[in-house]
């Protein structure tokens, strides 16, 4: 028999979206239980450097004017109103407290930044904004990749100060559903030690970050093979459990999409290299012809899309000897906020040690050097003939100072032309998947009738329904912003859903507690 526990909300997962939601159902008023698959809290977000937000008091503090209504409406123009105006909203009026929220728990933040500086002539359209609240580390470090695990540590520490109970190991596994109401009234979930567990609950909200680390899920929705065009960050345990457990209920459906972006596989572990090639450099797909202006590669949605486009759907991105003393002596063309701020001293202990040994499963390379670009181009399979004319014709251009294929900057216009020659395969990197599950501003679920499921919430990525086809990088921080914000929306009504559901009452025709 089932081990039977009881609690006035049920969080299933504690990643970002799931210790928000736990921290604000318990803030106000809610005896809450929060599920966790892994062995500690933060989910994906302990990989990530912090959120988005409009009107933030670090904003104000550095003279940033930029509004909630300024952020809604830009994100609505991107997306052309093709997602929920009022989930979009209502996140972006949250978010400038959210940050306020954090700071009082003992969150500091480093600076607001934004992802890059769009071109002079390109600014009307992809221009980013300082939207972006990088979490200062504990121990005093400059920030990267990892920075907000500070943040998942401070909000873990406040949601158990408000007797917020984690089972940790102890994954959700479905949902109990009242038949006569149709109201969700508790969890499944199975410990550690494989007991099962049953917990009664006035509402349960589901936040278990999509299926990122599960690859036929990835194949059977968007198509991708992960590991031969897809190299996104498979999170251990992100395997659409709660994407399922919700649909199983009754949950309506959204299209599912992955915040494309380009990397090399296992970039991680490759960061010197990886960074050296985000530059403004010669970039083409495997004819060896130019696919986009090379100085846009600042903006990884804008290439991950392109790159998805391509033959084989991967690019690639060469320079040579002449454009790397460059960039060793002056600094990169393109400043990364993510990458060692001493790339280029980093890069060539990184690269031989690659060298020899950085390639596929089938023993291809992802990255080569040579000293001709005829030995370059079969190295990494690229179609030499046509490489080669293409080249030609790019070292034309440099020469006259002007790029009449795709209006380059002049600046950047700088010939292919003095070995060795260095080159690497780009391919279509995620952070995860986003949406999947029907949600309103409230974060209740709904059904594909649109009618809400009593005591069902759904925050996160799940949820993240606001992007369209696209992630908006001009808006910096806007996935782990969206989760904190729906998070905190959905705990705030469970909370009042949970603690307005007396015992003697029961659910209406239109969903609400009477």
């Amino acid at each position: 028999m089932a081990k039977q526990l009881e609690c006035d909300v049920v969080v299933v997962a504690a990643g970002l979206s799931g210790l928000a939601a736990a921290i604000s159902a318990a803030e106000n008023g809610a005896n809450v239980i929060c599920l966790e698959k892994a062995s500690n809290t933060g989910g994906a977000a302990n990989m990530g450097m912090g959120p988005c937000a409009a009107n933030s008091p670090v904003q104000r503090a550095n003279m940033i004017n930029l509004t909630a209504g300024e952020l809604f409406r830009r994100h609505m123009f991107y997306t052309h109103y093709q997602v929920d105006a009022k989930l979009v909203k209502a996140y972006y009026d949250k978010s400038g407290d959210t940050i306020q929220w954090l700071m009082d728990m003992g969150v500091q933040f480093h600076h607001v930044g934004r992802a890059f500086g769009g071109e002079e002539r390109s600014r009307g359209y992809s221009e980013g904004l300082f939207t972006w609240h990088v979490v200062q580390p504990e121990d005093g470090s400059e920030p990267g990749p990892r920075a907000a695990t500070t943040m998942t540590k401070r909000m873990t520490e406040r949601a158990q100060d408000l007797g917020v109970e984690f089972l940790l190991e102890t994954p959700g596994t479905g949902l109990i559903k009242d038949e006569e109401t149709g109201a969700i009234v508790g969890a499944k979930a199975v410990s550690k030690d494989g007991e099962e567990i049953e917990i009664s609950s006035k509402a349960v909200i589901v936040a278990t970050g999509g299926f990122g680390h599960n690859t036929k899920m990835i194949k059977d929705y968007m198509g991708f093979e992960w590991g031969k065009d897809l190299f996104s960050f498979a999170i251990p345990g992100m395997d659409g459990d709660g994407f399922n457990m919700v649909h199983e209920v009754g949950g309506g459906h959204t299209p599912v999409t992955m915040e494309l972006m380009y990397q090399l596989p296992d970039n991680m572990n490759h960061f010197y290299v990886e960074g050296a090639f985000r530059q403004p450099c010669y970039w083409c797909n495997r004819l060896g012809e130019r696919f986009m202006p090379e100085d846009e590669v600042y903006n990884t949605t804008f290439v991950g899309n392109a790159i998805n486009h391509l033959p084989g759907k991967v690019g690639y991105a060469i320079f040579d000897a002449n454009m790397l003393r460059r960039w060793k002596k002056y600094g990169p063309d393109i400043v990364s906020h993510v990458h060692p701020h001493d790339l280029y001293e980093g890069f060539e202990a990184q690269w031989n040690a690659d060298l020899e040994t950085y390639k596929d499963d089938e023993g291809n390379p992802y990255i080569a050097q040579a000293d001709t670009l005829e030995e370059l181009a079969e190295k990494l399979g690229i179609k030499v003939d046509s490489f080669l004319a293409a080249v030609e014709e790019y070292n034309e251009m440099c020469a006259e100072g002007y790029d009449s294929l795709f209006e380059k900057g002049r600046e950047y216009m700088i010939p292919l032309e003095e070995g060795p020659f260095y080159g690497c395969k780009q391919f279509c990197g995620a952070y995860g998947t986003l949406g999947g599950v029907l949600v309103n501003h409230r974060l209740e679920v709904m059904t594909d009738d649109y009618e809400t499921i009593p005591g069902l919430y759904c925050v996160g990525t799940d949820a993240c329904t606001i992007y369209g086809d696209s992630y908006n990088f001009c808006i910096s921080g806007n996935t782990m912003g969206f989760c904190l914000n729906s998070g905190r929306i959905a705990g705030e009504n469970a909370a009042e859903l949970a603690l307005g559901a007396g015992d003697d009452g029961e659910w209406d025709d239109d969903g609400d507690w009477d």
